[in-house]
């Protein structure tokens, strides 16, 4: 596979199917902020307090992605789509398996913790937006839903499992305080 095609030397890129479209278009947004979430997870694999079984599950989280980036760059009809409901019920069982083992939260927490927490809130905030955009790109044309669907559930397991990191080191996470402290 080359590398460069200097397609992109005119501002357009060629998707799945051999279509060219502009750079801007909003389906290379979409799946090009998956492939941004897509790094970061990458990023955020590599820290060294993050424990194994965590690890795994982000590895597979980045398959998983990838499929995501995959039907978003696909025309639909083009060929069947691979992200699958499957993938949404693992991340919901290990959402699951993990929210009751830090401490119940009765209000809002700000972003952040260890090194490693802090950037699974920022893969959140990236997964947030890689939805909004895809919201956008299935309001122009068909595609697959259970990439909305994964999304949606991927941010809420990398909330999960900041909390859980915060909690595995020992870290107190920091309750958000209406207006601050500075101002009361």
């Amino acid at each position: 596979m080359q590398v460069y095609t200097r397609t992109g030397d005119k501002g357009q890129t060629r998707i799945i199917g051999m279509d060219v479209v502009p750079k801007d278009h909003i389906r290379v947004e979409a799946y090009g902020t998956i492939d941004e979430l897509n790094s970061l997870v990458g990023v955020i694999i590599s820290y060294p307090n993050i424990e194994q079984t965590v690890k795994e599950e982000l590895q597979e989280i980045q398959q998983l992605l990838f499929d995501c980036g995959t039907d978003t760059a696909t025309p639909h009809g083009y060929m069947d789509y691979r992200t699958k409901k499957e993938a949404i019920d693992w991340l919901e069982e290990r959402i699951d398996a993990y929210s009751d083992i830090p401490a119940k939260i009765e209000s809002f927490i700000l972003p952040g913790g260890i090194l490693e927490a802090s950037m699974l809130h920022y893969a959140r905030t990236v997964c947030r937006r890689a939805e909004r955009c895809v919201v956008s790109f299935q309001n122009e044309t068909e595609s697959n839903p259970n990439v909305l669907k994964f999304l949606n559930r991927l941010s809420d397991y990398l909330f999960v499992v900041a909390r859980l990191v915060n909690h595995q080191m020992d870290h107190q996470e920091t309750f958000y305080e209406r207006s601050g402290k500075v101002f009361r």
